[in-house]
């Protein structure tokens, strides 16, 4: 059974289990790229390699993901190959996969070009999504240069179970406040054993005790001007070897 997604009456996507939205007020796609995927060092970052790999907290409706993509497509000087790893607890419907790539950004808060080419890209997840089962699993895209893993379950487990070194980590998901087990240290924890000196973090939470752990666990924190109406987000390196 798939997570139910309330759609208010701005256009944008809520949770109900969660009380929180999906995506910033400012637009999801300017999110994704600003606050993730630049916020990571990329594309500039997988240039240098052959294969790239994003450790993500919260597929959610695939937003991040598809933003990815779509600025690697773009990049001339990408790696040959892109692995996406997500977790997720409480995955959606293919249709609203589609019905959020559609919604319209803020003019001037996105990249034109990423968010022109989001409706076919979620058009290919959305296809390869419907056969999706509980558990983990790869779904292959752009002749196998684009690889998603996602790992449906609690995150710690999710975590503990998956066999990879991210170069760039996403810590996206619901807020700590309604959303604690996301951010808790031992999720954070997790996620530094998937990390190795130089991996990048990024996230639109600056929590106090977000930054604390990850300090804590070996990554270099700071805040950076946020994607409005917030005024912060994070940006971490892993600095422990």
């Amino acid at each position: 059974m798939t997570e139910p997604v309330l759609w208010l009456s701005d256009g944008s996507p809520h949770s109900p289990r969660f009380n929180d939205r999906y995506r910033s007020r400012t637009g999801g796609v300017a999110q994704a790229f600003t606050v993730f995927v630049a916020g990571c060092g990329l594309p500039q970052r997988w240039r240098s390699s052959d294969e790239f790999t994003v450790l993500e907290t919260g597929f959610g409706l695939g937003l991040n993901f598809l933003t990815t993509w779509a600025a690697w497509e773009a990049d001339a000087q990408r790696c040959e190959r892109l692995h996406f790893v997500s977790v997720e607890a409480y995955p959606v419907a293919a249709a609203d996969i589609l019905r959020n790539a559609q919604v319209p950004e803020l003019p001037g808060t996105a990249e034109p070009q990423l968010v022109a080419r989001l409706p076919a890209l979620a058009l290919e997840l959305a296809q390869a999504w419907q056969a999706l089962q509980g558990g983990t699993q790869q779904l292959q895209f752009a002749g196998g240069r684009v690889c998603l893993t996602l790992a449906f379950g609690q995150v710690q487990p999710m975590l503990d179970g998956l066999d990879c070194i991210a170069d760039a980590v996403y810590l996206d998901g619901f807020s700590p406040a309604l959303n604690p087990e996301m951010w808790s240290h031992a999720t954070l924890q997790a996620i530094a054993r998937h990390c190795r000196a130089g991996t990048t973090l990024a996230s639109y939470s600056v929590a106090l005790g977000v930054r604390e752990s990850l300090k804590q666990l070996g990554f270099s924190v700071c805040k950076r001007p946020g994607l409005p109406p917030k005024r912060h987000r994070l940006e971490a390196l892993f600095v422990l070897t």
